[in-house]
């Protein structure tokens, strides 16, 4: 795991036996080639091209390190010898320093910005670089508050709470969603990512798309609300919602499955939807590809403002910022060997982890973009 005993995210370097949750037989031959093999669903999988070099490097998303943990243990199995070394700073450092040259890929919950855009073709020797989604995870909002076990909030809530314009729990706002309960009378602290965070983009999207007359402060990386209190990268909200009663705070749902957090309902119009695996994968079903060729970039509106009855709304799909063209040609085999066993075998590992496999629907057109990486 990527968190210590306190809850608190470090670097790690993943080796291939870090995650033992999967049972894949590692495979190779003398021309560097993975054969086939039965992946953890008992499924089989083609044969990997386990060319390039060994070792790989990334840096970014805090939502998305157990999944890579889960992707490099598979590759490594796959391909003896292979490796890649995550950084999970944040969406927001990982960007810039893959647009630096500092890594090989950026993990990323967020799409590239405009004003990002043509600083990445520039890292690429003046290729794009793309958008590739490579698995989903929804966002649990975790709470502290004893006695109320079975939280229910809305977007308009939740906008109103972020804000500062609903500051106690006995509002008769959230009162009107949890018909029954007792609510306290409780300051409400909401925590929110203070760096620069692609969870934060995806949650105030949510907001704008499902509570558009009530949240006005738009999206981006950095937190617009101007309620609450900050705190520093995934692990940091786990032990603020923790440490503090009254607060409730937007974390990925395998960090809240592993803090043991209490997590909140959504009404999203059309009744209460708990966070389960159910509920997450008839959300996905919305996402949509708006990206142009093989960048990829998915448009969640829908996602976000659906009144589905059982579809969880609040999502975040983690992308790996790539190179379109300009790697050397040993990094690029190595990156397509990664992202590809990414997609295929690594996906089996991934519920298990607190995420949402890829839809088929992408796997195709993620893998085509995957193979024209040069």
């Amino acid at each position: 795991m990527n968190l210590n005993r306190f809850g608190k995210a470090f670097f790690v370097t993943v080796s291939a036996t870090a995650i033992t949750g999967l049972t894949l037989t590692a495979c190779g031959s003398d021309n560097n080639s993975g054969s086939s093999s039965t992946n953890a669903s008992g499924s089989s999988s083609a044969a990997t091209d386990c060319g390039g070099k060994n070792a790989l490097t990334a840096e970014g998303s805090t939502a998305q390190q157990n999944a890579i943990a889960v992707f490099n243990q598979v590759w490594g199995q796959k391909c003896p010898g292979k490796n890649l070394s995550y950084n999970p700073t944040g969406s927001g450092a990982g960007v810039t320093q893959f647009i630096a040259g500092q890594v090989d890929f950026a993990g990323s919950d967020s799409a590239l910005s405009k004003d990002q855009t043509d600083p990445a073709a520039k890292r690429c020797g003046g290729n794009p670089a793309w958008n590739l989604p490579l698995v989903f995870g929804p966002v649990a909002l975790g709470y502290n508050l004893p006695g109320v076990d079975n939280l229910v909030v809305n977007a308009d809530v939740l906008a109103k709470i972020f804000t500062g314009a609903i500051t106690n729990w006995n509002d008769p706002a959230i009162a009107a969603l949890n018909s029954g309960a007792s609510l306290p009378d409780q300051k409400i602290t909401p925590i929110y990512r203070s760096d620069s965070s692609g969870t934060t983009d995806n949650f105030q999207k949510y907001l704008g798309a499902a509570a558009p007359q009530t949240w006005t402060k738009g999206a981006g990386k950095e937190f617009q609300g101007g309620a609450g209190e900050g705190a520093q990268k995934t692990a940091g909200v786990v032990q603020a919602v923790q440490a503090t009663p009254g607060a409730i705070g937007y974390v990925e749902k395998g960090f809240a499955d592993q803090a043991k957090l209490t997590v909140a309902q959504i009404d999203n119009g059309g009744g209460p939807v708990a966070l389960t695996d159910d509920t997450t994968k008839a959300a996905i079903d919305s996402a949509k590809i708006s990206g142009t060729g093989n960048d990829l970039v998915l448009d969640l509106n829908a996602l976000y403002s659906t009144k589905a009855a059982g579809a969880y709304p609040l999502m975040l799909a983690t992308y790996e910022i790539v190179c379109s063209k300009g790697y050397p040609a040993d990094t690029s085999a190595a990156v397509r060997s990664f992202l590809t066993v990414a997609a295929n075998d690594g996906q089996a590992g991934l519920p298990a982890a607190g995420y949402v496999p890829l839809p088929d629907s992408f796997k195709q057109r993620l893998l085509t973009a995957v193979k024209a990486i040069q």
